[in-house]
């Protein structure tokens, strides 16, 4: 059994704690300040090393969102590395299909997340020999075999809460006064651009605030998982 194959079957902890220490400054976590995403960033914290925290700035995201950035700062002392989608391409896309295209079909709805997501997300994993991502399997069907340690396009990907239950995510949320994002206080369970994210209603699943407009199909962007629900592997970046 490989190294990697042991991590599979290791705690969310270890496998974070391993990723410090074999990767430093080469191991990064993709951070939407949802919880999943603040315990990672705890949990690196925690295993005394360098590591470096990310997120993806649309230009579409809550007001709230820019304030939990500041408090990952005053928290653990580390500044969120912004990483922005290539202005020509949004300009290109904006003025051809309009600013709030992706409400027109799911088509656009793709292409926004493309631009915006997608394509600035493969190049700064550029950076990375591994990186970490806040994915549960009990999120949706489309991540329920999901595994704790991939490997593709050359680096390591780590989904290492990929086995928690929501019940564990508030248990150490709550143990260790882990910061949590103020939209979930209003009824969100999952925060994305602000165009594209409401709160949820009783009975609802996790991801049902997620491009609610669109009937049926995976809520997923593209990063992780094609918009159709299968895997996502990071590719090099194209132009619009």
């Amino acid at each position: 059994m490989t190294d990697l194959e042991k991590l599979e079957e290791s705690p969310a902890s270890d496998i974070v704690a391993w990723a410090v220490r074999t990767f430093g400054n080469s191991f990064g976590i993709s951070n939407s300040f949802q919880k999943e995403d603040m315990i990672l960033v705890d949990l690196a914290s925690r295993a005394g090393g360098p590591f470096r925290v990310f997120t993806l700035d649309t230009g579409r995201l809550h007001e709230e969102t820019y304030r939990m950035m500041k408090t990952v700062r005053e928290r653990y002392g580390i500044a969120v590395e912004a990483t922005f989608p290539d202005r020509d391409a949004v300009e290109r896309m904006t003025v051809e299909r309009g600013p709030n295209l992706f409400y027109g079909s799911v088509e656009a709805r793709k292409l926004c997340c493309e631009v915006r997501k997608v394509r600035p997300l493969e190049r700064k994993l550029a950076e990375f020999r591994a990186w970490a991502t806040g994915l549960r399997r009990e999120q949706t069907q489309a991540r329920a075999d999901i595994r704790k340690v991939e490997e593709a396009a050359g680096r390591i990907k780590l989904n290492p809460l990929a086995d928690w239950t929501g019940a564990q995510v508030e248990e150490y949320t709550r143990a260790h006064d882990v910061p949590v994002h103020p939209l979930y206080a209003r009824g969100f369970a999952s925060i994305g651009c602000a165009p594209c994210t409401r709160a949820i209603e009783a009975g609802e699943s996790e991801r049902a605030g997620r491009w609610w407009w669109e009937q049926g199909g995976p809520r997923e962007c593209g990063i992780h998982f094609a918009p159709d629900g299968s895997v996502s592997r990071s590719a090099p970046a194209k132009d619009a």
